[in-house]
């Protein structure tokens, strides 16, 4: 499992490297709509299934809290240190500011405005908890085995439609031209960040690794994530990758007037990987257009570093 994820990212960075059409690049996004549908009731029916982790649930919702919860502090802790020496975000902004260079210029606000409000957000959530009940009630226990091919055919499909993604998303590389190099920087304290908070809950926790830091590592990209640490793992620790993620963009959401108060890359280091799409609008409102687009480009940089993350640390911690 530690090279199928590189491989479907290089097919899929190859297609979406060519000149796509609209009509590909949407039927792309469907297919992979549904498979993070099928994903999600496949996790469901996963914990469902297994006796031992229904009984574990609360436990895992606390440790999952304190993980989830820490990443986001010592993020902020390591954005905090690149502002105040080597990239101060308020020039950045008033460079910006000075060149016209915003999210409202750069991107279709309107559209990214969509995707906070997209069905998704509401139906993942939804199929995990369907999956869970049927996983509990009509799932035979002698057919479990079945819904680990289903899980490896998603993350096949999830990580082939990320490398199409990557390929397809090149203007990255224009903004980051503009902005210098070093706004790379960002991406990596948020990404030190994460892993630090994920040790430190794992030591107070008295938990292993490959949960505590690598559901951390997650960043925000729960559906992936937890696919995968289910996948290489198995269900229960499965479940702290997805808990963990869903949980840090809910403490982000409602830390935003504290985290702000702090920095203005505060903000930026909770969304994490979310800032490419669903955290995006939340924390431009905070952090303002100019500085948006920086959100835009840290979320897009953590996001495609994810998939390549995780296989990486699995093979640490084997």
């Amino acid at each position: 499992m530690t090279i199928l994820p590189f491989i479907c990212l290089g097919i899929g960075f190859i297609v979406g490297f060519q000149k796509m059409t609209d009509k590909f690049l949407k039927t792309t996004d469907f297919i992979v709509n549904i498979t993070l549908i099928v994903l999600m009731l496949t996790i469901g029916m996963n914990i469902g299934v297994n006796n031992s982790i229904m009984s574990k649930l609360n436990m895992i919702g606390i440790n999952c809290f304190v993980i989830a919860l820490l990443a986001i502090i010592f993020s902020v802790i390591f954005t905090l240190l690149v502002e105040k020496t080597i990239l101060p975000l308020d020039k950045i902004r008033e460079n910006l500011n000075a060149e016209n260079m915003n999210l409202d210029n750069e991107v279709n606000v309107s559209e990214e405005e969509k995707k906070e409000l997209s069905p998704l957000v509401l139906i993942m959530p939804l199929s995990i908890a369907l999956g869970v009940i049927l996983g509990y009630f009509v799932m035979p226990k002698e057919k479990a085995y079945l819904l680990g091919y289903i899980l490896t055919a998603t993350l096949i499909f999830l990580y082939i439609g990320v490398g199409i993604s990557l390929g397809n998303n090149r203007s990255v590389f224009k903004y980051i031209k503009v902005l210098g190099v070093r706004i790379i920087f960002i991406s990596l304290a948020i990404f030190l960040g994460s892993i630090a908070g994920g040790f430190i809950a794992g030591s107070i926790l008295n938990l292993p690794p490959e949960i505590s830091v690598m559901s951390s590592s997650g960043m925000s990209y729960y559906s992936l994530t937890g696919a995968y640490m289910t996948k290489v793992y198995g269900i229960e620790i499965g479940t702290y990758g997805f808990v963990v993620n869903v949980m840090r963009e809910f403490f982000t959401v409602l830390l935003l007037p504290l985290l702000i108060k702090i920095s203005k890359g505060s903000p930026i280091a909770g969304g994490a990987a979310g800032n490419m799409d669903t955290m995006l609008m939340p924390i431009t409102k905070f952090v303002g257009p100019e500085l948006g687009l920086v959100t835009l480009i840290t979320g897009t940089i953590l996001t495609f570093a994810v998939p390549f993350v995780l296989p990486i640390l699995y093979g640490v911690f084997q």
